[in-house]
């Protein structure tokens, strides 16, 4: 195992950049800068009580969330008159670990898990006399996600040296593509379902200045109080960096724009993982003008975003500090912030550095990537559906709402879409089988689409959401989800014991979903008409007031409390269509 040692001689603003893991084993490296004294003000405090980490995050939000609530009505309308009279103008820089075997300029294998600084060549060090060796299979995702993205493919492009010392990077410049990137002019069309702002009308289009290929730095790992810890392992990992043209103008869609892109690379196996996970980071170029002003504002960058709710909330928060500066009479300096999800505020880190700082220059050892267009046909030719086109596909053949749609395809890099595709085929296939094949409550396409999208998404979704767990396929096996799902159709069990039913599968019961409705008593016994009316009008009985409120005031929605009460009262064996069909009958709102 390489292991390199220094003493970090920095500035102490650039240690806004440094971010963390929980790796051990990674070079050690003595920070005695003011700043790094200063940034364990930033740290979590540790509870008194023992409180566990993630209900303190939770309390703390719930907190934050009640003192905004209380100064938002105060506020709002102030400041939707000075927002009135400001354009917003923000530009994205993302960057995305391709997913590949090999670094791009050596040999070692790529790791994102594995312990610290055991896939290092000598030129992901510096060492002296150490080459870079450019690995071809890099640029094949590289391509995929620029044609995603409906970029033109350069056959020729070159690698540029950026200039810079870090402690994350050995050999003091990091090799990119400044002045002829791989891939440019693409673009990305943001529809209103994608999330984007209201003011932005039904869709907007934001364009791809261009896509370049670039190497990644070492990861940096914090241990307060004094010093950090170097991962080489990422050092010359592929990565792709995307800089969108300045046209974006809120900060909810540049949040929806960077959701889309993520998907989008995702979809064509470009990408090592999501944000969620820090395949993904994203710098955000920020700038105000006056609405009657034509050149655009003094911009700023805020630096190495990692979620999707930290890019809309930085936006947000620079916009706001921006504001302020030039209503007061100051100036926005072009200048490099930090963010820190939570925060109110963006932090100067350092002074912006430009392309003079940097000193560019095209790399002397290595020579032009050429790209030939047989290639880039292949690629293309191969490409999956992308994830619009699933979602249509979902709303047309399935009869899913776009909202469920898209949630469908984003949802866990795709695996609860294949789960509902196959929990779609399981039932197709049981419904096949059932002795002179009835017709089912659902035999339309597109019904059953909805249902079982309603299982996947809403029902599966609220088991995950209570025990806080991830989502897996395995959990509840799509065969016996689609045995549920079949049985209710039938009628043979009511929709309060097949959600009893999916709940046992989710809490780990082995049993098959047909020896459980057997073993515990759980299929419907359909009461009679008499039984319905003799309990319908019990209930009814017992809330006077409820009941004229819909007689005589015409409250129909409260109906579904009479119906929710003969569900309880029926504990399985009532069908909430029949109770509805009754009630209605006795409160006279039938024709």
């Amino acid at each position: 195992m390489l292991i390199a040692s220094f003493r970090y001689a920095g500035r102490a603003n650039r240690l806004g950049r440094f971010s963390t893991c929980h790796h051990h084993e990674a070079s050690r490296a003595s920070l005695t800068t003011p700043a790094f004294e200063a940034s364990r003000l930033l740290q979590t405090p540790v509870s008194a009580d023992n409180v566990p980490f993630r209900k303190q995050l939770k309390d703390e939000a719930r907190q934050r969330k009640h003192v905004a609530r209380g100064t938002a009505s105060n506020e709002s309308a102030s400041d939707d008159a000075k927002l009135a009279a400001w354009e917003l103008t923000v530009g994205l820089e993302i960057h995305a670990q391709l997913n590949t075997k090999r670094k791009l300029f050596s040999g070692a294998s790529t790791s994102a898990s594995e312990q610290p600084n055991n896939h290092v060549a000598f030129f992901d060090f510096a060492l002296p006399g150490a080459q870079p060796q450019f690995q071809k299979a890099t640029v094949l995702p590289a391509i995929r996600a620029a044609l995603a993205l409906g970029c033109q493919i350069q056959t020729r492009s070159q690698f540029d040296r950026k200039h810079y010392f870090y402690a994350d990077q050995p050999a003091g410049y990091q090799i990119t593509q400044y002045y002829q990137p791989f891939a440019t002019g693409g673009k990305i069309i943001l529809n209103d379902f994608d999330g984007i702002a209201a003011d932005d009308g039904k869709s907007v289009v934001i364009g791809i200045q261009q896509v370049q290929l670039e190497q990644d730095t070492a990861k940096t790992v914090l241990q307060p109080p004094y010093e950090a810890m170097l991962d080489f392992n990422r050092v010359s990992h592929p990565l792709i960096e995307i800089i969108t043209l300045p046209q974006i103008h809120q900060a909810q869609t540049a949040a929806a724009c960077v959701k889309k892109i993520q998907a989008l690379l995702q979809a064509v196996n470009a990408v090592t993982a999501g944000m969620e996970l820090g395949g993904l980071r994203v710098d955000v170029n920020v700038s105000v003008r006056r609405r009657n002003q034509n050149a655009l504002g003094q911009r700023t960058e805020i630096k190495n975003l990692s979620s999707i709710k930290a890019v809309e909330d930085a936006i947000v928060a620079e916009r706001n500090r921006q504001i302020s500066v030039l209503e007061s009479g100051g100036t926005v300096p072009g200048e490099t912030r930090g963010w820190t999800l939570g925060a109110s505020d963006t932090v100067k880190l350092r002074g912006k550095e430009g392309e003079v700082d940097y000193r560019y220059m095209p790399d002397p050892d290595l020579g032009p990537l050429l790209i030939s267009n047989e290639l880039v046909t292949k690629i293309a030719e191969a490409l999956p559906q992308f994830p619009d086109q699933i979602a249509e596909e979902l709303v047309e053949c399935h009869g899913l709402t776009i909202k469920d749609a898209k949630t469908l395809v984003e949802l866990n890099g795709g695996i609860r879409l294949d789960y509902f595709d196959v929990v779609r085929s399981e039932l197709a296939a049981l419904h096949s089988q059932i002795e002179g094949n009835p017709v089912i409550n659902a035999t339309d396409e597109k019904e059953r689409g909805v249902i079982i999208a309603n299982w996947v998404l809403h029902e599966m979704g609220g088991l995950l959401s209570t025990s806080e767990s991830a989502f897996s396929a395995d959990r509840v096996p799509a065969k016996e989800l689609a045995f549920i799902i079949l049985m209710l159709s039938l009628g043979r069990i009511t929709g309060r014991t097949a959600k009893q039913l999916l709940a046992k599968k989710f809490h780990g019961d082995t049993r098959e979903v047909e020896t459980i409705i057997r073993d515990e008593n759980l299929g419907l016994v359909h009461l009679s008409e008499e039984e319905y009316v003799s309990m319908a009008r019990e209930i009814l009985d017992g809330h006077p007031a409820i009941v004229a409120q819909i007689k005589d005031k015409g409250q129909i929605g409260k109906l579904g409390f009479f119906v929710g009460q003969m569900m309880r009262k029926g504990e399985g064996k009532v069908v909430a269509q029949r109770a509805e069909a009754t009630l209605k009958k006795l409160l006279g709102l039938t024709q």
